[in-house]
């Protein structure tokens, strides 16, 4: 499998066609690491896990989301993949509120997170980024939820 790097222009095209109302967005990252990462094309980079890297992403990548003002709202670890495919696995998952859809093109955008995002890549053995908002769905919830 391979990890879509969050920067391809598809992806934020196809984010950037949605309306910006001026809503807030969260993004549900499900992240699935490399044993190893692979820095292809960073050969300067000293070798250690996915989950490693992902760290040095992490550190870098929360002060370009945070200029923003986006912040985490939970980050967790997978326990158990109670209904799912058996090839879908996932090792955590971090959820992430950004004030507006334009913020979040804005962050993925930015020069400074183009030069950093490389450690994602060589981090993640496979991803999802679902975006979605608060408060309303498809559904009745019993009891006024």
């Amino acid at each position: 499998m391979q990890t879509v790097t969050l920067n391809e222009p598809e992806i934020t095209q196809a984010f950037d066609a949605l309306p910006d109302d001026g809503k807030p967005v969260s993004m549900l990252n499900l992240l699935r690491y490399r044993e190893r990462a692979e820095y292809v094309g960073h050969p300067e980079q000293p070798p250690c896990s996915g989950r490693e890297a992902y760290t040095r992403y992490a550190e870098l990548a929360f002060p370009i989301v945070s200029a923003v003002g986006a912040r985490p709202i939970f980050i967790g670890t997978c326990i158990a993949h109670v209904v799912a495919p058996p090839s879908e696995r996932w090792d955590d998952l971090l959820l992430v509120e950004y004030p507006t859809r334009r913020a979040f093109v804005d962050a993925l955008t930015s020069k400074e997170y183009r030069a950093i995002s490389f450690h994602r890549t060589a981090a993640l053995q496979d991803s999802r980024l679902i975006a979605f908002r608060g408060g309303a769905v498809s559904f009745r919830m019993p009891g006024g939820f």
